[in-house]
């Protein structure tokens, strides 16, 4: 992992900062989470564009939503798992329903929590957050990735979620590599199996794809780092070329990017398919890294259920 490399939330932050330093109409509310956002230089270079609810994360999406209708571009600010679930009726009235430039941006996503457990742990967010009209679902793999979301969503009027994870990832991609929200992006070409990801498994399913490559199986990698709205003529792309899908996300099996995929497939080009994800559990308490590996979202494994779906 190259030294400069740093998280997906700081670099999503330092991105903020910089936009609203040049628009005083981007606001910031946080839910006393700036150390886990990573927000203390923003508060301390703009207080006048920084709100601090407290611990109260449904406030926090009330009082984003009311600037947002005052004429601001909103973030919205907190760890992932509360704002999902704690504040998901705000968020789907508030921010969906009511159109308002809202974006909530969940940090430590996933399994990012580890140890703490299934109460910290947002496993459920990409399968609600999608229901809601008018909410788009961003997951960027990297932090080259997250600073062009971070500016995009600096110049746009939409409400979203945007979910990344609490520690450095490795690059995936390089600061000249362009970004086009609703677009995936293919990695890698290859005929024999597509392995579509998101989000911070996006690296573990490049490094499967070296494994196979290595047995003489073609792999097409796709970063599906929009979740709404979805890349459909890219998925039902691979199931022709393909015919073999395997989709790997740190999320339940139900109702996520498997799922999303599935839905496509299944009504359009139906193919072989394999979701790898998080099962039917209360998730270990363990490293995030660890996690991963139990559940079987690194390369290993990602390689092995890809044989088995060609098998």
């Amino acid at each position: 992992m190259p030294e400069t490399v740093i998280p997906c939330r700081k670099a999503f932050t330092e991105t903020i900062l910089r936009e609203a330093q040049n628009n005083p109409d981007i606001f910031v509310v946080t839910s006393d989470a700036r150390g886990s956002v990573t927000l203390d230089d923003f508060a301390n270079t703009l207080p006048n564009q920084f709100v601090e609810v407290g611990i109260a994360e449904q406030n926090a999406v009330g009082v984003g939503a009311g600037l947002a209708l005052a004429g601001k571009n909103v973030f919205v600010c907190g760890p992932a798992c509360f704002y999902t679930a704690r504040s998901l009726e705000q968020v789907k009235v508030d921010v969906a329903y009511s159109r308002t430039s809202v974006k909530i941006f969940g940090v430590s996503g996933g399994v990012s929590y580890g140890a703490l457990g299934a109460s910290h742990h947002s496993l459920h967010d990409i399968a609600v957050m999608r229901t809601f009209p008018e909410m788009n679902v961003y997951l960027p793999a990297d932090r080259f990735q997250t600073e062009k979301l971070a500016q995009h969503l600096a110049h746009s009027d939409e409400a979203a979620y945007i979910r990344v994870g609490r520690n450095p990832v490795p690059d995936v991609y390089t600061a000249s590599d362009p970004f086009s929200p609703g677009k995936g992006n293919v990695l890698t070409e290859g005929s024999d199996v597509a392995i579509i990801a998101t989000g911070e498994t996006v690296y573990h399913a490049l490094q499967a794809e070296k494994q196979l490559k290595q047995m003489g199986i073609h792999a097409m990698v796709i970063d599906m780092h929009t979740l709404k709205p979805f890349d459909e003529e890219l998925v039902l792309k691979a199931a022709r070329l393909t015919g073999h899908i395997v989709t790997v996300e740190e999320h339940s099996i139900y109702g996520g990017l498997g799922g999303l995929v599935a839905e496509i497939v299944t009504q359009n080009h139906p193919a072989k398919m394999k979701i790898i994800g998080i099962p039917d559990e209360n998730v270990i308490n363990a490293k995030p890294l660890e996690i991963f590996e139990y559940y079987g979202l690194t390369a290993s494994t990602i390689c092995k259920q890809a044989v088995g779906v060609l098998k």
